[in-house]
């Protein structure tokens, strides 16, 4: 929320919830043009295709008008409404029942009647509501009496796709965005339910090799090896990639990023979870927490030149939504938790987001982030930092290796055991080197000294 032009005015913005969240319906006005509001109460509900919530009043003052119509799909960042912050209580102002205030009340009554889920819209009424940029084809405008968000309109609009023949999993059958592009994919809605992961969110199947032209026989060789690739193709990035890296590139140029990388044996966490059937996130989530503690200096935010240190661990855990992009839901207090309680919250934020289903207070506040991109293979990273917290730590792989291991005699021996690479991105202008490696190492400890009884 920034401010206009004019001094006096005051912009309501939409807000960004998620880094891959590109875009928002306003669902219904709280207040019109001459209402009064105060700073931090309601004005308007939004949805979006992974997060309905409220937008509140930057400033206190005299709602001075309302840009967005309601059921009006936009941008995050675009200017929603304007707030007079030089007006006062009681002094005269224009009526609310005037043409700009009855054709805001008529249109959120409207949608405030409409069945179905905040957001929704019917047939050819969300085509018009949602812009011309959304009108669906005939095959995605044949939707009977199912409602479908704009989000879902326009896929299937681009897509070409029969909306009808799309199974939805979402509360009371609605089609969802995950349906559309799961249906896409292979034709049905049971997509392979994706890892966590905070960085693109890439398959782990193997991509095709490149087929190559031939070259022409009186090409110069130069010319021959500079041949596209027959059957390759050019596109614009869609616009929750660009959300995503307009994201990632403001982190890498506010943060002076560093990465520090240690290897962790985990023989004792692979036999405390024989017995649990817990993933290896939980443990080492666990292990994070009680170092963090001790090394407050990385639960902490950096806005400005002001570090902000937390006493609860209120900890981020990345998912990825394939296709959807990716969201960081927020344990708060997770220091209350044990092993088995994180298990169980880890695994229920990730099916609730991507069953589009988490609170608005899940996805902010959060004073630490945890990704996990092992669960594909990969053995070493640099994660960006998830602005404006001040470190971020990236689990890898877990691969059996060969290692020189140590007895309680001093005695040298090969064996095989079960390891990995703890990879953290930090910010150089809130930390310096020797306490991440510190942090890293106490880690490390953590995991190597796990209680097995």
């Amino acid at each position: 929320m920034s401010s206009s032009s004019t001094e006096t005015l005051i912009d309501v913005t939409m807000p960004q919830m998620g880094v891959s969240v590109v875009e928002g319906t306003v669902v219904e006005w709280k207040k019109q043009p001459g209402d009064w509001v105060q700073a931090d109460e309601i004005i308007a509900s939004i949805s979006t295709d992974k997060i309905d919530t409220d937008v509140e009043a930057p400033a206190t003052g005299r709602v001075q008008e309302l840009i967005v119509d309601v059921g009006t799909t936009v941008e995050v960042g675009t200017v929603l409404a304007r707030i007079a912050t030089d007006a006062k209580p009681g002094e005269a102002h224009r009526s609310e029942s005037d043409s700009a205030s009855a054709k805001g009340t008529s249109e959120a009554a409207a949608a405030l009647e409409a069945a179905g889920e905040a957001g929704e819209l019917q047939g050819d009424t969300a085509e018009t509501h949602a812009g011309t940029t959304q009108r669906g084809s005939q095959a995605a405008r044949r939707s009977g009496n199912r409602r479908y968000s704009p989000v879902v309109m326009r896929i299937a609009s681009e897509h070409g796709i029969d909306l009808e023949q799309v199974e939805g999993t979402g509360r009371g059958g609605r089609v969802r965005k995950q349906d559309v592009l799961a249906f896409l994919e292979n034709g049905s809605a049971a997509a392979e339910e994706p890892p966590m992961h905070i960085e693109s969110p890439y398959r782990p199947d193997e991509p095709a090799p490149p087929k190559t032209r031939k070259p022409r026989i009186d090409a110069p060789p130069a010319a021959a090896e500079a041949a596209p690739a027959a059957g390759g193709a050019s596109a614009p990035l869609s616009r929750m990639r660009q959300t995503i890296g307009t994201h990632m590139l403001h982190s890498l140029q506010t943060a002076a990023t560093c990465t520090t990388v240690v290897e962790a044996d985990l023989v004792r966490i692979e036999a405390a979870r024989a017995g649990t059937g817990f993933t290896y996130l939980p443990y080492i989530a666990r292990a994070t927490i009680d170092t963090l503690r001790e090394f407050p200096q990385l639960n902490a935010t950096l806005e400005d030149d002001t570090v902000t240190t937390y006493d609860g661990v209120h900890l981020g855990i990345a998912v990825s939504l394939g296709e959807g992009g990716l969201i960081v839901p927020i344990i708060r207090d997770a220091q209350e938790l044990s092993v088995e309680g994180l298990a169980r919250r880890i695994k229920d934020l990730a099916v609730r987001a991507r069953e589009n289903r988490l609170q608005p207070d899940e996805v902010r506040g959060g004073s630490f982030t945890i990704t996990n991109p092992g669960g594909y293979g990969s053995i070493i990273a640099t994660p960006v930092i998830n602005q404006p917290q001040v470190a971020i730590l990236d689990t890898e792989a877990v691969v059996k290796r060969p290692v020189v291991v140590t007895d309680e005699l001093g005695n040298d021996s090969i064996a095989i055991r079960p390891m990995t690479y703890l990879c953290m991105s930090w910010d150089h202008r809130a930390l310096d080197g020797a306490l991440a490696a510190q942090f890293l190492s106490g880690l490390r400890k953590k995991l190597e000294n796990w209680p097995t009884t």
